[in-house]
């Protein structure tokens, strides 16, 4: 329990430390973005401040979720306060949906009136392409963040800033080909930026959600927990493994085949040398284990 303990400290303490890195950047960005932006009449780079501002929203999200998902169980939540991620994950998601949705509508209002459409100021280009490296940057830097610690409430905050990069990106080829000459090409780019948002916020909103109604790890972790348990000294099979996701650690059960002719404390022994084994391989909080005796020439199952 104590290396579980450590390793939530070490979680909560780098999702502070990154999140607070992007409130930074997303606040400076956003405002620049927007200002900017209605000064030069690019609805492209309003949108994207818009989704800059956003990321303030989720980084908001993050940061609460971390705090509460770092508590222990109590008696209220004896399996802990882990889907606190989850939940905010599903709450990302949603916002970017919301965004998304949003930015398209605009758009679509903004190209049913072509001729109204203006020229946008040169000045618009460069802070755009400010806005496209400072994403990307910001994008690898929480994504490492999210790799060490193991955490997909930060991966879903570092894709998000990685959509703004895209996003600037292509406000950035718009704004050039507004100002050559084409117009259209700014709400365009607006209407690009907004399905990217939608289509980011959908699949966070579908991941979290399948987490929350207890879906089973993929077929090559189960596999992998399946083998430390069969590679363990005294283990002849297992059965009715099952797993479930909390925030981003794993929960096991599992009925474990061992020779009938063992004594309780024998058994024992080997199951918990079992649930070390996958503990120390892989996220898993936890491996509840029940053991059924079989004859020891019995091959597994």
């Amino acid at each position: 329990m104590e290396k579980i303990h450590t390793q939530d400290l070490k979680r909560t303490r780098a999702a502070t430390r990154s999140t607070m890195v992007s409130v930074v950047v997303n606040l400076i960005l956003s405002l620049l973005q927007l200002l900017i932006g209605l000064f030069a009449k690019s609805q492209a780079l309003v949108a994207d401040a818009i989704h800059s501002l956003s990321d303030l929203v989720s980084d908001g999200i993050v940061l609460i979720a971390n705090k509460h998902s770092a508590k222990g169980p109590d008696e209220n939540h004896p399996y802990g306060h882990r889907r606190f991620e989850t939940a905010a994950t599903l709450a990302v998601g949603v916002i970017l949906l919301l965004v998304g949705a949003g930015m398209l509508w605009n758009s679509f209002s903004k190209l049913q009136n072509p001729d109204l459409i203006e020229k946008v100021h040169l000045i618009a280009l460069p802070v755009a392409i400010i806005a496209l490296v400072a994403k990307e940057l910001l994008f690898r830097y929480l994504l490492r963040v999210a790799k060490n610690v193991r955490s997909t409430m930060l991966a879903a905050n570092a894709w998000h800033a990685r959509s703004d990069a895209a996003s600037s990106l292509v406000v950035a080829i718009a704004i050039v080909a507004n100002v050559m000459g084409l117009p259209i090409a700014d709400p365009l780019a607006a209407l690009v930026v907004g399905l990217m948002v939608f289509r980011m916020g959908w699949r966070f909103s579908v991941d979290a959600f399948k987490d929350l109604m207890d879906q089973a790890v993929d077929d090559e972790t189960e596999a992998k927990i399946k083998q430390l348990i069969l590679e363990t000294p005294g283990v002849l099979g297992l059965h009715d493994l099952k797993t479930r996701k909390l925030g981003d650690m794993i929960w096991v059960e599992v009925d474990l085949e061992m020779n009938g002719q063992l004594t309780i404390y024998e058994g024992h022994d080997i199951a918990e040398a079992a649930r070390k084994r996958v503990m120390e391989a892989l996220p898993v909080l936890d491996v509840m284990t029940h053991f059924d005796p079989v004859e020891h020439y019995q091959s597994s199952k």
